[in-house]
């Protein structure tokens, strides 16, 4: 087991350094921040000073060693614009955004996992087949239009949600969050409920595909040979051995629900990373830029990283035919 935890610690500081690499480069050698940071009426000797001044005129592999060297000590940079660490200002947003996905992560399973079930339990009759041709249109539909028309619904039509922003806070441990604010729910349901879309569309399919292989396994025919209920075969039987794959995919889409909220937050003006993505992109701000991405990849790297030691702990085969290869 130790071998395994080396091998893949290795692994996950090799992708680490890899993208350190592609996002520096291909951050900086995008735009002139120049331009955004200094008037366009300002003299030769003033954009020379500024540039100076933000380390602009060093060559490229000198700006990335020293941004090796910083991101070694935590240190990504500071924001050209708010004139702060890129890292304290990512951490701040932080909450906002790991809230909703949390929250949208637990609507996907809540809706995907019983449909999943349930369309494989009843695979070759009508409800199955909708529940199916209901997640061609959760993969299908953009996050974006979706959302707008949950607004146009629920907020507009019936005025039963706020549209826009994230409510009322509190503070626990430091940390602002508004799921525990009265009425900070409101203002979450319809943005998880958008980046949930997708992934429960995904856990539904999962769980389906699982469901039909476990019917087909010996010991459920052996418990209704016993007489055991169906719904008690569902939901300890099945449910119990298709939940190991669906753990581990979940796992991962964690991750890419925190990166790619960037279109969720845009329409709903949630105040999360991706909205400090997005204007930082606008105003070329690129330690915010780079700071964000690397710590993308780091939440991506971690939560591999753990998946894949539960999964070996939990199913011991994957482990060592690891280590046989």
């Amino acid at each position: 087991m130790l071998v395994y935890i080396l091998r893949r610690l290795a692994q996950s500081l090799f992708v680490v350094g890899a993208m350190m690499v592609i996002v520096f480069f291909g951050v900086y050698l995008i735009g002139n921040p120049i331009d955004i940071l200094i008037s366009p009426d300002a003299s030769l000797q003033e954009i020379e000073d500024t540039k100076i001044r933000f380390g602009f005129d060093r060559p490229i592999h000198v700006q990335f060693l020293q941004f090796v060297g910083n991101a070694a000590q935590g240190d990504l940079g500071r924001s050209f614009v708010h004139g702060e660490s890129a890292v304290k200002l990512i951490l701040h947003y932080m909450p906002a955004t790991l809230e909703l996905a949390t929250l949208g992560l637990v609507f996907a399973i809540a809706l995907g996992l019983p449909l999943g079930v349930y369309a494989g339990y009843r695979a070759e009759q009508w409800q199955g087949k909708a529940i199916m041709t209901g997640t061609i249109f959760g993969f299908s539909l953009p996050n974006f239009w979706v959302g707008m028309l949950f607004i146009l619904f629920f907020s507009v039509y019936l005025q039963w949600l706020p549209s826009t922003g994230r409510g009322e806070t509190v503070e626990i441990l430091g940390i602002h969050l508004s799921v525990f604010a009265p009425g900070g729910l409101k203002y979450m349901l319809l943005p998880a409920l958008t980046l949930a879309l997708y992934k429960a569309s995904l856990v539904a399919r999962l769980a389906r595909a699982g469901t039909q292989e476990a019917l087909m396994q010996d010991y459920v025919k052996f418990a209704r040979a016993k007489g055991v209920s169906e719904s008690r075969i569902l939901f300890v039987h099945v449910l119990k051995n298709i939940l190991i794959p669906i753990v581990a995919v979940l796992g991962l889409e964690l991750g890419s629900m925190i990166a790619f909220a960037v279109v969720t937050e845009t329409v709903f003006a949630w105040p999360g990373m991706g909205k400090l993505l997005i204007d930082s992109i606008t105003k070329l701000d690129r330690p915010v830029i780079v700071a964000y991405l690397m710590m993308t990849v780091l939440v991506f790297v971690t939560i591999n990283l753990v998946v894949d030691l539960l999964y070996t702990w939990l199913d011991p085969r994957v482990r060592l035919a690891g280590e046989t290869s």
